[in-house]
């Protein structure tokens, strides 16, 4: 068979019944991706004679005699396609892992399809951008800074340093390599909620050819962990084996197979014979705490961080400041109500997976989608009892993350492998089974009850929490936590009360997800603000202002805690609040709507702390090289968050040169120090800090090394455009680089963040809606988010966090719901029956930024990638209740959960 491929021949055959994607992978075009292998995301899209397909729908035998043109060759022989260029110029792309596939499927359209980009590209899914990003590399705009003088980079709108091999599809993933002898590993997971495995018989399954191990719990450490990553330990229960001989949820892994090819892993898997006893099962939370109720962990206790095995609380909180009670009953307003958010999935395009090796040195090598690299070396040190250096884990470019990659579910398996059969393995997992066996956000149940006085403060705040953690704690107790802090801390109130419980359940484990607890918290807390202000007649932007914290007030949850070190770096809330209600205020065109729609307005409000408590902790390391360039080592991941981007400025800025002459290593634990991971928007303001301190350091080296070639005091130099300057004397870097080097040594220097003290940043959202009375369906009419990230490091790319955080926040909270049976059985596990947001369900949000100076950030920087998730389904549900006087207290709020009661309501 003979296949042209970006205008060249190949003559290899494909395997019977291959797809063209994986065919494609095989002979080394790594810009055709896996993120669904079902036809849905569009990531593995090439161009057909010119035409984009999915590659994963296509057998490969079809593309015969056809010219497939793949992201590598789009552009020529290594040129740049204007598409391409227009995806640089516009920054089109975070995480980068479904750009290959837009690039191909924008290139291809023609004018007429340009009117309608909704339908045109709903073949392809973006997790991160919010589409904005990709409409103006379609429209050709520019939205980077040229011309950035030295030392000027922080605060610009400078490019990621990954776009151009991101554009032609050079960047690399986890998978995007080939390694010889490698064995592919497949996993048996449990058909039953809850059961206990009787017997596994491996004869059949290792009589395929093949295969070289059969996994099961004899051959793996008896040792507890939790999945969860976290710098300390002490924060998640220990509840999870590698392999166990109890399964708690329909997915739950049982056996991992090793062979030649995954073919032969599959069927090994069907073959593998395992017998079970099946115990009575729990999905409902409120059930599982029942007496009676079946005991989901009952061999645990306090001593493996578990509140009360026996009740299957994993967790819980109570506190209590004044006297609530009384303060209810002496209000002039009050308001109480049950609101419930559902359980949602990350959907980041790159699935959870990894390749492990041992190196001639008998170093355990782990290539993981990981957000956590340090974490997950030391977890593996502890649970197969190897020396910390004989464990490496380093990621390459990540295809997102959102907060379930600060988990460990794949690489504890692969190490087994590896150590096992003593060959390279690998483990991908499938679309479905990471909707069935990795983690979710929590479903939460919140009942409020609030109350006010006249002039319209707050009088009584109260939370009763339900959390839905599944059948696994990882994340239970901080994200609980979380969700019962800021949300009700952010206002003055004398009087608050808080009991909250996290529980387990026979369904997929919850944990990380972007937001950790507070949208969900926040859609009753914002709910019952706007809920006080009708009955008393104020504004909702005015009752937000009488009641919110600012400098000096006390930030006060009731709910004990240890830590104390979170205060006012800098604060912009009442900036926000002004700039979102200026901007709802605009002219705007006047929506063609028919009288049967519905218009309101909704806001709602967060502030959350900048770094997680308890410790988070980054090494920085930066070094002069020969050529008067700099190589900056950190372990922050990248994954579309934009730390490598910020990173470089911050660095370029302290040492006066341009980031082009900034080197970035990352992510890698053998590169040395340590680095507790991206995750809790610490990107920037934890590990931006050491790398702060970093350049600084050596900016006084740099100063210090020419003072004492010029015999001057050091005071009097400067550094100055890739030089150190004294008075007329000048001394280039690269000359420093040289002298030093004559002395056998090298000038660096390295930084350090602890992660303390923390700071607080602050987001504000405002919907304009309109409701169809008669239908239920929603049109979103204006979306406007004003937030406070102090100093705006990029605000280009800090722009897109906010509008890859709403469009993120809306798929929740319109659309987005994984659907669990009675069983527990995850039963929408694809993506199109899940309905990720595309091109067409999301509105432009309009960002706009507070003016601050954060005292504790780097260079008065703060963290924004997580918190522009936390207001908007507040928001949606505040404009939904404006528009039809009707609160609805469930997400998601689709069609046909709106109509029931308009219907009720407003007649036929």
């Amino acid at each position: 068979m003979s296949f042209e491929i970006n205008g060249k021949p190949f003559s290899q055959a494909p395997r019977a019944g291959q797809c063209l994607r994986t065919f494609l992978r095989e002979l080394g075009h790594f810009g055709v991706k896996k993120g669904c292998d079902a036809g849905d995301c569009g990531a593995c899209t090439v161009l057909l004679d010119g035409e984009p397909v999915h590659s994963c729908l296509i057998p490969a035998f079809r593309a015969e005699g056809r010219a497939i043109t793949t992201i590598e060759g789009l552009g020529g022989d290594g040129g740049t396609h204007p598409m391409q260029q227009a995806f640089l110029d516009a920054q089109g792309f975070q995480c980068g892992f479904c750009t290959a596939g837009m690039i191909l499927t924008c290139a291809s359209l023609n004018q007429a399809q340009r009117t309608d980009l909704g339908a045109a590209l709903k073949g392809n899914i973006c997790r991160c951008t919010g589409y904005r990003a990709i409409e103006d590399a379609l429209d050709g705009k520019t939205d980077i800074d040229d011309g950035v003088e030295a030392g000027g980079a922080f605060g610009r709108s400078l490019p990621a340093p990954a776009g151009p091999d991101i554009v032609r599809g050079n960047a690399r993933y986890t998978f995007d390599t080939a390694i010889d002898g490698l064995l592919h590993v497949k996993l048996v997971r449990s058909p039953h909620p809850h059961a206990r495995i009787v017997a596994i018989d491996k004869t059949a399954a290792l009589s395929v050819p093949g295969v070289h191990a059969v996994l099961t719990r004899e051959d793996v450490p008896d040792r507890l962990f939790s999945t969860a990553r976290h710098e300390k330990d002490w924060m998640d229960p220990e509840d999870t084996r590698v392999l166990d001989d109890v399964v708690r949820f329909i997915g739950q892994k049982v056996a991992a197979v090793a062979a030649e090819t995954e073919a032969a892993a599959e069927e090994a898997c069907r073959r593998l014979k395992v017998t079970y006893d099946i115990l009575p099962a729990v999905v409902d939370p409120e059930q599982a705490m029942a007496p009676g109720a079946p005991v989901i962990h009952p061999d645990r206790g306090s001593e493996h961080r578990i509140a009360n095995a026996k009740c299957n609380i994993v967790a819980e909180t109570h506190g209590e400041l004044g006297d609530v009670a009384a303060a209810l009953a002496a209000s002039a307003v009050t308001y109480q109500g049950t609101f419930t958010t559902q359980r949602v999935q990350h959907a980041a395009l790159e699935t959870h997976g990894g390749l492990a090796w041992l190196d001639p040195s008998g170093v355990l090598n782990v290539r993981s989608s990981t957000q956590v690299p340090f974490l997950t070396r030391r977890a593996l040190s502890d649970i197969f009892a190897l020396p910390m250096d004989k464990v490496r884990v380093f990621c390459e470019r990540v295809g997102g993350g959102f907060g379930g990659k600060q988990e460990m579910f794949v690489e504890d398996i692969l190490a087994l492998a590896a150590l096992k059969t003593g060959r390279p393995v690998k483990l991908e997992l499938t679309r479905e089974e990471q909707f069935i066996a990795t983690s979710t956000r929590h479903p939460m149940r919140v009942h409020i009850k609030a109350g006010a006085d006249a002039a319209g403060k707050l009088t009584a705040l109260q939370l009763d929490v339900l959390s839905n953690t599944g059948a696994y704690g990882n994340h239970a107790g901080p994200v609980l936590f979380h969700a019962v802090a800021e949300s009700i801390s952010v206002y003055n109130c004398p009087n608050k009360k808080v009991d909250a419980v996290a529980v387990y359940t026979n369904t997929v484990p919850a944990g990380a997800f972007r937001g950790y607890g507070l949208p969900q918290a926040l859609v009753a807390v914002e709910a019952a603000i706007d809920e006080l202000a009708k009955q008393l007649g104020v504004n909702p932007y005015d009752i937000r202002r009488r009641n919110v914290v600012r400098p000096g007030d006390p930030m006060l949850a009731p709910t004990p805690s240890e830590y104390h070190d979170v205060s006012y770096g800098s604060y912009g809330l009442d900036q926000c609040l002004d700039l979102v209600e200026r901007a709802m205020q605009a002219d705007a065109p006047q929506p063609d709507l028919s009288a049967d729609w519905l218009l309101g307005e909704g806001i709602a409000l967060t502030m959350i702390d900048t770094v997680p408590p308890a410790g988070h902790i980054a090494d920085a390391m930066i070094a002069l090289n020969d050529d008067g360039s700099f190589e900056l080592t950190v372990g922050t991941a990248e994954f579309g968050n934009g730390t490598s981007t910020v990173h470089r400025q911050i660095a370029a800025t302290a040492l006066a040169t341009t980031v082009d002459n900034i080197r970035l290593k990352q992510s890698d634990t053998a590169h040395g120090g340590h680095d507790t991971g991206a995750y809790g928007s610490a990107g920037v303001f934890v590990a931006g800090k050491a790398t702060h301190a970093a350049a600084e350091a050596l900016a006084r080296e740099l100063m210090a090394a020419a003072a004492g070639a010029w015999l001057c005091d050091a005071a009097a130099c400067t550094i100055e455009s890739d030089a150190v300057v004294c008075g007329v004397r000048r001394m280039s870097f690269a000359e420093l680089a040289r002298s030093a080097r004559e002395d056998g040594k090298q000038l660096s220097a390295s930084g350090n963040s602890q992660g303390t003290p923390r700071s607080v940043a602050f987001n504000v959202h405002g919907f304009r809606v309109a409701v169809n009375r008669a239908t239920g369906e929603l049109k979103i009419l204006r979306s406007v988010q004003a937030a406070d990230a102090g100093v705006v490091a990029n605000p280009m790319q800090c722009r897109g966090q906010v509008e890859g955080g709403v469009a993120q926040a809306l798929g929740a909270a319109i659309f987005e719901e994984m659907v669990i049976d009675t069983n527990g059985r995850v039963i929408n596990a694809k993506f199109r029956d899940y309905h990720l947001p595309s091109f067409a369900d999301v509105p432009r949000t309009e960002v706009l930024f507070a003016e601050t100076s954060d005292t504790i950030g780097p260079m008065g920087a703060k963290s924004m990638s997580e918190s522009p998730y936390n207001p908007v389904a507040a928001a949606l549900g505040n404009a939904i209740a404006d528009a039809t006087g009707i609160r609805f207290t469930s997400t998601p709020f689709k069609p046909d959960r709106l109509f029931p009661a308009l219907h009720e309501k407003f007649g036929g």
